[in-house]
């Protein structure tokens, strides 16, 4: 008798885990206790109630076979989030605001504008300038209006064996200002 009585346990708590993992997984089960587990247990998913001393199920188990789970309906990126909030924007890609290696003249009116602040920005290498430029243009896409963080990234793309730690405030604010007027695109 126990051991009819253990077999009912572990089935009926067989059951009801596996009634819970497909309910969690559907997305219809909020976790807020409104009552969606009732709905779900009315709609045809298997419910099962404690087994007596004999073994045999109390009311409220089904004998049919359980239904399949309800496969969810594909995101619709327009609608808004299960949560009512807006739905999520698709991550813009790595090289977003990245602007395309300069030719000869734009390079050489990009190193005049840097070499007037400070002709230890370009310190004889023009070439590395133009990658600490483009990434620093990058930085311009994604953070438009932050200009103290802009300032804070221009005193990390540009350095010298002088200044490892950057050029300070000022100078990178003036740097910003020389690439938005020669290299990096207009934002909007």
């Amino acid at each position: 008798m126990r051991t009819r009585l253990l077999a009912a346990s572990l089935t009926a708590l067989a059951a009801v885990s596996l009634a819970a993992c497909s309910s969690s997984g559907s997305g219809s089960g909020s976790g807020t206790g409104s009552g969606s587990d009732k709905a779900t247990a009315a709609a045809g998913s298997p419910t099962v109630a404690a087994a007596t001393p004999s073994g045999a199920a109390t009311a409220g188990s089904t004998a049919s076979a359980p239904t399949a789970p309800a496969t969810p309906a594909p995101a619709d990126p327009s609608a808004p989030g299960a949560d009512g909030s807006a739905p999520a924007k698709p991550a813009p890609p790595a090289d977003a605001g990245l602007p395309a290696k300069p030719d000869a003249d734009l390079t050489g009116k990009m190193v005049a504008a840097l070499n007037a602040i400070d002709p230890a920005i370009v310190g004889g290498k023009p070439d590395q300038v133009v990658e600490q430029a483009r990434k620093q243009c990058q930085a311009m896409y994604q953070f438009p209006k932050d200009k103290a963080k802009l300032v804070e990234l221009a005193d990390q793309h540009f350095t010298s064996p002088d200044h490892p730690q950057g050029f300070g405030p000022d100078t990178s604010a003036k740097i910003n200002d020389a690439l938005r007027a020669t290299l990096c695109p207009p934002q909007h």
